[in-house]
């Protein structure tokens, strides 16, 4: 899921997958071929350099006592370089990155601001389950923490991704929260 932007990315990227051992499983993905003994993306969700490289950008917050926010996370797990609140995610990428209600592996879920989500929240897609269910990978949802293949229902009337619930423990969702839609890594064009 690297994408048209991946060039910039790249020597960062092989750089952490080589301190993590993580750099075959990097490489292949970084490939344009698959060999039949490795994993795609959709077997594995997120993109595994993406995610060592917020894993680490995520240590090295915690070791300086900085607070591990939603909007960085999701900037380095999708390669979305949006900034500002979560909340304004949405409106932001109008025009710059391609946007939709339909949720697609690596996508950026963008929720609206509420009086509970003041700022808004984003999450990544990291697997589409159903056309009602995925799951996330998302930091902040638990305080300065994150969360990864977290489950998100689809409450909505019409099926379309406007409403969701998040299962914050296993088999309870709590509240409605309101949904913009979904960032993808694709500039738009």
């Amino acid at each position: 899921m690297l994408g048209k932007r991946s060039g910039a990315f790249a020597p960062r990227l092989v750089l952490v997958c080589a301190m993590l051992g993580l750099l075959g499983a990097c490489s292949t993905t970084m490939s344009t071929k698959s060999a039949p003994d490795t994993l795609s993306l959709k077997e594995i969700g997120i993109d595994p350099g993406r995610q060592a490289l917020a894993f680490v950008e995520v240590k090295e917050k915690k070791a300086r006592g900085q607070r591990v926010w939603c909007v960085p996370y999701a900037r380095t797990l999708s390669g979305v370089e949006l900034r500002g609140n979560a909340g304004t995610w949405w409106n932001a990428a109008k025009g710059v990155y391609e946007r939709g209600h339909e949720p697609e592996l690596g996508a950026v879920m963008v929720f609206s601001s509420t009086k509970k989500l003041p700022m808004g929240h984003v999450a990544v897609v990291s697997d589409v389950v159903s056309d009602r269910e995925l799951l996330i990978n998302h930091a902040n949802w638990k305080r300065n923490q994150v969360s990864t293949a977290m489950k998100v229902v689809d409450v909505s009337k019409a099926g379309d991704w406007s409403s969701v619930k998040v299962e914050s423990q296993p088999g309870s969702y709590g509240r409605v929260y309101p949904i913009s839609g979904f960032v993808y890594p694709t500039p738009a064009g």
